[in-house]
């Protein structure tokens, strides 16, 4: 019993030591991956029927923050695909049957502040864009691809590992007006995503 507390403590000391460093708000240059949970959700322009559909997302992301003190601001770009599918009823979107989403782009701006010494918590928005499909499963009507703009916000809690790296847990939502030709309506997105980072 002894060894084994002896141990945890040991494993808790060594993932404080790097933590104990940053006091401040992180800053400099950052590239990650990230990789997660989306629910896909498609409105139609009357606001009465809704589909919906979920997938894994995954990507890459790099930025730069300004530390100021205890606080920092930074901006940041993101690329990420998913595979969300959402099915229509036959009274949804005239003859189009369905809409898939693939990409997504994000640039924005965020700002956090230091919670404990390497811990921070952050906020986020920006623009996002995002790369759709419009099908018929019986092939009727050809497929029809369009990238919608929007808008993202989220937040986040970001934490620093040994060395350079850093990881980072983080919930965003997209929202997108008038995706595949304006046929079907208003797209939303959530993404629950964690990812891990290195910073110069």
């Amino acid at each position: 019993m002894k060894k084994t507390t002896a141990a945890i403590a040991i494993i808790i000391g060594m993932a404080a030591t790097p933590a104990m460093a940053q006091d401040a708000g992180p800053g400099g240059l950052y590239v990650g991956v990230i990789g997660g949970y989306e629910g896909l959700s498609v409105d139609s322009d009357d606001g009465v029927v809704t589909a919906d559909g979920d997938s894994a997302v995954y990507g890459v992301t790099a930025g730069y923050d300004l530390s100021l003190g205890n606080a920092f601001v930074g901006v940041e770009g993101e690329i990420s695909k998913s595979g969300g599918s959402t099915e229509f009823p036959s009274n949804f979107a005239g003859a189009r049957d369905g809409l898939d989403t693939d990409g997504q782009y994000y640039v924005g701006a965020r700002a956090g502040v230091a919670l404990t010494p390497g811990i921070a918590a952050y906020g986020k928005v920006g623009y996002t864009a995002l790369d759709t499909r419009a099908f018929t499963s019986s092939g009727s009507l050809t497929e029809l691809e369009e990238n919608a703009d929007g808008i993202r916000f989220g937040g986040g809690l970001q934490i620093q590992l040994p060395g350079p790296l850093e990881a980072r847990v983080e919930y965003r939502r997209s929202q997108y007006n008038d995706v595949g030709d304006a046929d079907f309506g208003d797209a939303t997105t959530d993404q629950v995503v964690a990812g891990v980072g290195l910073r110069f």
